[in-house]
């Protein structure tokens, strides 16, 4: 008997232009244009009166940059997102190949060999690659039966975000070679163990309270340093604090952490008694309980057949190693420039003409904007050139004094609406190979956005990356609006012909 409503019909999907998300275009747009009045405030001129839309100024090339990206843009929209699914591994590759033989192609510029020059024009690849290592990441995640839980998985992602930094840090970038550690975020969301980002946290701390009370007495006892004494401290403090949490998930795990805490009281009374009875660096005694725990951690894993207690006496020693040897990257391995930038934003060093002076002059031009600024083209700060990088990284220093706390309030909130909506956009994908792509892209500029105002602030070390969006330059502005869009591209694209 046939059906009489007849053969059931393919549901067709809403059109291209009705399935993009028109809200993140419209943050988009708000964030270009207020990018482009920042541009022309920090390199206005007051010689150069109604010259902002000349394309001899920074402030008109930037307007070149922008009209391409909004060509650009169309073009990535027009493209079928199953093209660039099936183009990932190829696209990471030529980047590969690109990066690999930048440091050959590219010319001096400040010490930097990332920028090769093309014409009239410089490019910078780091930045176009920050696309195709994302896509090549959601490619490889999409496959059927991955799991970053498992070791060969697990490695896999590791290495396609390890290669390209590498290549990075070849060109002496360091600073972009970082953006790509924001990708650990996403692992962290499709399922990556929390104990990595915690030895990650674990290794900062250490290393900023190792390095900025190395030459401080513990508690008065002048042969003991703090920061020796308290990291170690520390050690035993997240040891106990590991223990505790796999032994929840054991029944052999009761009574396991006593001997650990019994450790712990006899640091702190060997601490006492440098204090109060023979002053002596109380450290090697801790130093001994700290190894002593993770041979009992050893021993405890292999009565018991439990490897979790092995890997966290192998963090404890791990801890102990890395804290010992960050004295050594610090003076040995980092470059005098990134020294001497650490020291600075710890406070162990007073450098206002070198180091430490941008973070000065931007401190005080944002200081100098009160609430409402000083209004559009009207910022001295910027104008008499006293922020070096006024327009590319430390251009957020310019929306600080010309718009003021209330504009500088407006910029963070637009970019953290932006990062909101792509979390949104990732969450409701319907593949695998489109979440892991979004969330690539918002831990990206959430890098971006962090640890750029951070430095102009004073608050994170000066590594010397653009402010997405407002930053001048066109290899940062092309390369944000194709990572942005290829992601609302793929959005577009969810809600293909359905049965």
């Amino acid at each position: 008997m046939v059906n009489a409503k007849g053969p059931k019909q393919k549901k067709k999907a809403p059109s291209l232009w009705r399935s993009i998300d028109w809200l993140t275009i419209f943050i988009y747009l708000v964030l270009l244009a207020l990018g482009w009045m920042s541009v022309c405030g920090a390199s206005y001129d007051y010689d150069m009166a109604g010259s902002i839309l000349d394309f001899s100024t920074r402030s008109g090339m930037q307007i070149v940059w922008i009209a391409s990206s909004l060509l650009l843009a169309f073009l990535i929209l027009m493209i079928d997102d199953r093209l660039i699914e099936s183009l990932s591994y190829i696209i990471y590759i030529c980047f590969l190949g690109l990066l690999f033989a930048t440091p050959f192609l590219a010319h001096d510029i400040k010490g930097s060999m990332s920028w090769i020059k093309i014409g009239s024009f410089s490019v910078q690849p780091a930045e176009f690659a920050k696309f195709g290592v994302a896509l090549c990441l959601a490619k490889v995640m999409n496959t059927y039966g991955f799991d970053v839980k498992k070791w060969h998985d697990f490695i896999i992602c590791i290495a396609l975000i390890l290669i390209p930094m590498g290549l990075i840090v070849m060109q002496k970038e360091t600073g972009t070679a970082l953006v790509y550690s924001a990708l650990f975020l996403m692992l962290y969301r499709e399922g990556m163990t929390g104990s990595l980002l915690f030895i990650v946290i674990s290794a900062v701390v250490y290393f900023v309270v190792g390095v900025r009370y190395a030459d401080e007495p513990f508690w008065g006892i002048e042969k003991m340093s703090l920061g020796e004494g308290l990291v170690m401290l520390l050690i035993q403090v997240f040891t106990i604090g590991l223990v505790h949490t796999f032994s929840n998930s054991s029944i052999k795990g009761k009574g396991i952490s006593l001997p650990l805490w019994g450790g712990l009281t006899a640091s702190v009374a060997s601490v006492l008694f440098a204090r109060y009875v023979y002053p002596c660096n109380a450290v090697w005694a801790i130093v001994f309980i700290c190894v002593a725990s993770a041979l009992y951690l050893f021993y405890i894993s292999l009565r018991d057949r439990f490897l979790p207690y092995c890997l966290i006496a192998l963090f404890t020693l791990g801890s102990m190693g890395f804290f010992y040897s960050a004295d050594f990257v610090l003076n040995k391995v980092m470059e005098p420039h990134q020294q001497t930038r650490i020291r600075v934003l710890l406070g162990l060093e007073d450098d206002p003409r070198g180091a430490g002076y941008n973070v000065i002059q931007a401190k005080i031009a944002i200081g100098s904007g009160g609430l409402e600024g000083k209004g559009f083209l009207n910022g001295t700060q910027t104008k008499l050139k006293y922020v070096p990088e006024q327009d590319t990284d430390f251009i957020f220093c310019t929306v600080g004094e010309e718009e003021g706390f209330i504009g500088c309030a407006i910029v963070l909130l637009l970019f953290l609406s932006l990062i909101l909506r792509l979390l949104h956009l990732a969450e409701r994908q319907p593949y695998t190979f489109g979440r892991v792509y979004g969330y690539c892209v918002l831990s990206i500029f959430l890098f971006h956005v962090f640890i750029n105002v951070g430095m102009v602030l004073g608050l994170t070390p000066v590594i010397g990356i653009p402010l997405p969006f407002f930053s001048y330059g066109g290899s940062s502005l092309w390369g944000f609006t194709i990572l942005l869009f290829i992601f609302l591209r793929i959005d577009a694209g969810r809600n293909r012909l359905q049965r």
